[in-house]
């Protein structure tokens, strides 16, 4: 589904900034019914992934492939569901009005998106609020309006960047539900979260990345084992920590 064969990435250098690479030879390849969790700090090339995924930027150096072909190659680009981190919506309009948009562009019929819409407003806890303003809406709730439209178009591959951001503990609950069950559908699904309790609970694979560099890659037990902890948070903690010890040596 998802392949970067030894990908760069490093942004146009502004005015007295060092130009640093935001992604260093990355290279993994995601399969189809498997999901990944991207993790890593702040500036650790999580957010510069996605993007290169999607397609809103290129990379310096290496290849991104979908589907087995370039990202570029807009053929496929309504199998992929999208859930940007943070929601930005029309104030005036409500969901059902996104909907509406969402579904036309993805060529549904009115019959399909009245089904879906339903099923998805309901599994998420919209359904009383759908004709409401999205100006009325808490952070919480516009998230889960936006995963309403991520899943619209019923993708093949979900690309979802923090989708727990802003949700209270039962929101959470429901993302969980919903991405498990999602999982049992058998999609294909990339996600980066800082709740490292709920990657370890969703994701059968890991990519840990720090500073642009790939730190590890593979199954969360075995991540675990390898730095000798007893879950993914104190795994990465003691990961992060020695990697950036030996950077400090080094220079």
């Amino acid at each position: 589904m998802i392949t970067f064969t030894e990908v760069s990435k490093t942004y146009t250098r502004e005015l007295f900034q060092k130009q640093a690479p935001a992604l260093q030879r990355l290279s993994f390849h995601l399969q189809a019914g498997q999901t990944l969790g991207l993790i890593g700090a702040n500036g650790a090339g999580k957010s510069t992934s996605i993007r290169l995924i999607m397609d809103f930027i290129r990379p310096s150096q290496g290849r991104v492939e979908l589907f087995g072909q370039p990202a570029a190659n807009l053929h496929r680009r309504g199998s992929i569901g999208y859930l940007p981190e943070t929601a930005s919506f029309p104030a005036n309009l409500s969901v059902l009005d996104l909907i509406r948009f969402t579904a036309t562009t993805c060529g549904l019929d009115k019959k399909t998106r009245r089904e879906r819409s339903e099923r998805l407003l309901h599994d998420l806890g919209l359904w009383e609020a759908r004709a409401r303003r999205l100006r009325t809406y808490s952070k919480g709730m516009q998230q889960r309006a936006n995963f309403v439209l991520a899943l619209m178009n019923d993708p093949e591959l979900l690309i979802l960047d923090e989708p727990m951001s802003g949700l209270d503990p039962i929101g959470r609950g429901q993302i969980i539900e919903l991405i498990q069950s999602l999982k049992q559908q058998g999609k294909t699904i990339l996600f980066c979260s800082h709740i490292l309790g709920d990657v370890d609970r969703l994701v059968d694979r890991l990519l840990v990345l720090d500073r642009g560099q790939t730190l590890f890659q593979g199954l969360p037990v075995d991540f675990v084992s390898r730095e000798q902890s007893d879950s993914v948070e104190s795994a990465y903690l003691a990961c992060i920590r020695r990697h950036r010890e030996e950077k400090t040596h080094a220079a």
